[in-house]
């Protein structure tokens, strides 16, 4: 199993550790962290193809904010708290829809789809309104690729663009932006803290140990490095038929995918995006998934597929080999991330040993510790120390 790891610039004298257990349960360090590392980061709410026309909008909900990405008269992609300026009330509901304004359904003030407030009935019964400046409250977007994102605040972080530069030239035979959405927006709650989903995506020394489906389509050629801010991993589908009915059908019937080159044909990539993204790269298609936080030890994974079109029928069967080999895969990683996080609450885990060879989450846990120094102590520090003065 190969692993490489790009210098990440000052030396992490904690490096040999797992980020310590109280991270995945204490109320007060989730408060901290995800002021400093969610609501700063990149989130993925759609693909542009979802926003086809003027009017067309998408929503993504997550730390208590509601944000609807959508698509102006003059073709720019914008996004808006889904929040009307007069009594708060949602303006939009739901996962997605199609509008030629946003008119609040409480009291009818009417928005343009540019943000600007255009209609408020019984206006002169408003002495401290300024319409010009009671638009919706605009939020950050980043179109990459051909896929759209958000991020609540500007922390001085890098791009999607930058984040994913290492990779450029690799993905780029995917035709990401080319690409339109086969499953719409699945949710599922996880009784576990965010960070051990993405610990797990990244973990390699497991694959062999839990994973048997990915081990027959694998053999021993899964691999992993880590990049600033996104990890790689990857396999290569052996020519053995698989003893799995599913796997084997994949391995026969894969079509070619004639936009990819040949070395990418059985190719599996999988990249997880600083600090809860990832997607998966099949030449069939491609998978995002993001895991929000929603409590110190629960979170909600969010789900979406994209593809090429194409309408050959042994297209759309490898498809549904795919989604059942995934199942497979999902469930198992489920069952152990769940007894993980049952691990991190108890009393006798602080923090355990890490391997050389486990670079990915060497490098997640240093930019944890990096943004939150206190993550460094094997034992939550005394409480409200979030609330004492930060040293210099």
């Amino acid at each position: 199993m190969a692993h490489r790891y790009a210098d990440l610039s000052a030396p992490d004298p904690d490096a040999d550790w797992s980020l310590p257990g109280w991270l995945y349960t204490d109320p007060e360090y989730f408060e901290v962290e995800t002021q400093r590392i969610i609501r700063p980061s990149w989130q993925i709410v759609c693909h542009v193809s979802d926003l086809a026309n003027p009017g067309d909008w998408r929503t993504i909900a997550y730390l208590g904010e509601n944000i609807v990405v959508v698509r102006g008269e003059d073709r720019d992609i914008r996004a808006f708290h889904n929040v009307c300026r007069h009594r708060a009330m949602r303006l939009v509901e739901g996962d997605a829809g199609c509008a030629k304004k946003l008119v609040c359904p409480y009291h009818a003030w009417t928005y343009d789809l540019d943000g600007r407030l255009t209609g408020v009935p019984m206006r002169r019964d408003y002495p401290a309104l300024d319409m010009a400046a009671t638009g919706l409250v605009p939020v950050e977007t980043e179109t990459w690729n051909g896929f759209v994102f958000v991020r609540l605040e500007d922390q001085g972080g890098p791009s999607v663009t930058q984040m994913m530069a290492p990779y450029a030239d690799e993905i780029a035979p995917y035709r990401f932006e080319d690409m339109s959405t086969i499953s719409t927006v699945r949710t599922r709650e996880r009784q576990v803290n965010w960070k051990n989903v993405g610990d797990n995506y990244s973990d390699n020394l497991h694959i062999p140990v839990a994973h048997d489906g990915l081990s027959r389509l694998f053999g021993k050629s899964y691999a992993i490095e880590a990049q600033p801010y996104v990890d790689k991993m990857s396999g290569r589908l052996v020519d053995r038929p698989s003893d799995n009915v599913s796997e084997r059908f994949y391995q026969k019937h894969l079509p070619r995918a004639a936009h990819l080159p040949d070395e990418n044909q059985r190719l599996w990539l999988y990249y997880k995006l600083w600090p809860n993204m990832a997607f998966d790269l099949y030449a069939d298609q491609i998978d995002f998934m993001q895991w929000l936080p929603l409590t110190p030890t629960t979170s909600l994974l969010r789900e979406m597929a994209f593809a090429i079109p194409d309408d050959r029928r042994e297209m759309k069967l490898v498809r549904y080999a795919n989604w059942r080999i995934n199942r497979t895969v999902n469930a198992e990683d489920t069952w152990l991330i769940e007894r993980v996080q049952h691990g991190m609450a108890s009393s006798s885990y602080t923090a355990g040993p890490i391997g050389a060879s486990e670079v990915c989450l060497r490098s997640f846990a240093k930019k944890i510790r990096e943004a939150i120094p206190e993550a460094r102590q094997h034992r939550a520090p005394v409480p409200g120390w979030s609330r004492r003065p930060r040293a210099a």
